[in-house]
């Protein structure tokens, strides 16, 4: 706005604006000793304001232009200034409660020291009589399944008439829409207010910012683990645009942006405390169930008894289901991790487990399935420090074929959903040598008061050998095996250690 031959100017604004003039890569506050600078490509005036505006246009900054010398301006302009607050916010700071922050919303880091919004698969079922867990409804049928998600805040301050005349967007990127479910209820707490307004084919929300509130409350859910092709990171974005003239386009001025990581499913090692002990009774364990209840008295833990009728004669439980959790600073659960191996009790996670904050997740194998997919073959060691790195959450232990070609392996779903979590790293042990092939057949954790707090308890062949030889030279070498079992070979501790190909075979393995 500069007249032709206007060659230098002044400026100066009322007192809710601050001013700096850059000139020659300095910059200098206003006002200064200086009152002209020269018209020059490389001058800039930057200005800011740090206190919301009562009205529209209520501070002010005037820009006088001067011909060389000339003590008259021969021109002016003015700038009329509105300062609006847009903020979106989460839980960056990781308190359980969201509050403005100075950290850098866009970035997410892990750690105690780290910052970053953190989000829940939403994968329990809070209402009893639903079909499904709550991630799979775009509705929100209790305030129990509201506790299970994430706030964002979005913070809209300054003269209302601007947001009547501009328009105020919440979206999500198309890559992540699928990921999440994001709720609303215009600030009322009726449960029927709760509308589902972003995620799935929902990419935009245009928000109306209420007269009397300046705090729009949405509520977030996790709908996928992190996965192949998923890292687990969201965003959400607030844009404010500004409305044109008829037939273009309307323009961003401004956009808020927060990131959210999809809290990963974490496995608990036999080490810690039980909750809840587990057990099928078939036609033939009367004891061993009744000895498990003893235990589970002992230990002051609730038991759950699989009947037959749900188990279907599979005893196996621990092979078909894994316990883990989720957790955020507002919210823990524990999670079912359900394998694809799918036998007798393939039902019993969805009709007994799953329920109000008991999730539940699975993965499928459609190459089909090999006994290493069973989760006995999935152990997860306590807290380690490994070369100087630390794992607090300990590490996923599975049993693998040797790296040569051929084999079995865990499934690959499993296996990809498994190192996609990243916070327990997996390990990958050599088992498919063994019949079944399961890591927890040779090995175990146990508490232990001292030293890292737990020992490995590992399977040894040449320690049985080494038994079997004492027994042998006390006199027992004709005791027979397996006494009492119908329909299998009954070998003597002779006939075992005389068997050469036997023994090649277990120091092979040991």
């Amino acid at each position: 706005s500069a007249p032709k031959d206007a060659v230098a100017f002044h400026v100066q604004g009322t007192p809710g604006v601050k001013l700096y003039v850059v000139h020659e890569t300095q910059s200098i506050k206003l006002p200064s000793s200086v009152s002209r600078w020269p018209l020059a490509a490389g001058t800039e005036v930057l200005l800011a304001m740090d206190a919301l505006s009562k009205d529209v246009g209520d501070e002010k900054v005037r820009i006088s232009y001067f011909r060389e010398a000339s003590g008259v301006p021969v021109g002016r302009a003015m700038l009329y200034l509105t300062c609006v607050e847009v903020s979106l916010d989460a839980d960056t700071s990781r308190s359980g409660a969201v509050s403005r922050t100075l950290l850098d919303k866009t970035t997410w880091t892990w750690g105690p020291d780290g910052h970053g919004a953190i989000l829940l698969v939403n994968c329990d079922r809070d209402d009893p009589k639903a079909e499904t867990p709550d991630n799979l409804d775009t509705a929100i049928l209790s305030y129990a399944d509201l506790k299970d998600m994430s706030q964002m805040v979005l913070r809209t301050r300054g003269p209302r008439t601007i947001f009547t005349g501009h328009r105020l967007l919440l979206h999500v990127d198309y890559s992540d829409a699928d990921k999440v479910g994001v709720f609303y209820s215009g600030n009322s707490i009726a449960l029927e207010e709760y509308k589902h307004v972003l995620g799935g084919s929902k990419l935009v929300y245009a928000v109306k910012p209420s007269r009397h509130q300046e705090e729009s409350v949405f509520y977030v859910e996790g709908l996928a683990f992190p996965d192949v092709g998923f890292s687990g990171l969201v965003s959400f974005h607030v844009t404010l645009l500004e409305s044109p003239e008829k037939g273009l386009l309307e323009t961003p001025i401004f956009t808020d942006t927060v990131v959210f990581r999809v809290a990963p499913w974490i496995m608990t090692p036999n080490t810690a405390a039980p909750l809840e002990v587990f057990v099928c009774s078939v036609d033939d364990n009367e004891d061993f169930v009744a000895a498990v209840s003893a235990m589970a008295e002992k230990a002051k833990c609730p038991l759950t008894v699989c009947p037959l009728p749900e188990n279907r004669q599979d005893r196996w439980i621990q092979d078909e289901v894994e316990f883990g959790y989720v957790q955020a600073p507002h919210k823990t659960f524990p999670v079912v991790f359900d394998s694809p191996r799918n036998r007798g009790l393939k039902d019993f996670p969805v009709k007994r487990i799953l329920g109000p904050d008991f999730g539940y997740v699975a993965r499928k194998a459609p190459e089909g399935i090999s006994s290493l997919d069973s989760f006995g073959n999935l152990e997860v060691s306590p807290p380690v420090t490994v070369r100087g790195k630390e794992y607090p959450l300990g590490r996923i232990l599975i049993g693998s074929s040797f790296p040569r070609f051929g084999g079995r392996r865990m499934a690959k779903a499993v296996k990809d959903f498994l190192f996609a979590q990243q916070v327990q790293a997996p390990v990958e042990l050599f088992a498919d040598w063994l019949q079944v092939g399961h890591v927890d057949e040779f090995l175990s954790f146990v508490p232990a008061s001292d030293r890292k707090g737990f020992r490995l308890l590992l399977a040894s062949p040449s320690a049985c050998y080494q038994l079997l030889k004492e027994k042998q030279e006390e006199g027992f070498g004709e005791a027979a095996m397996f006494e009492g079992l119908e329909g299998v070979p009954k070998p003597t501790i002779n006939e075992i250690l005389a068997n050469e190909a036997l023994r090649k075979f277990n120091n092979y393995v040991q």
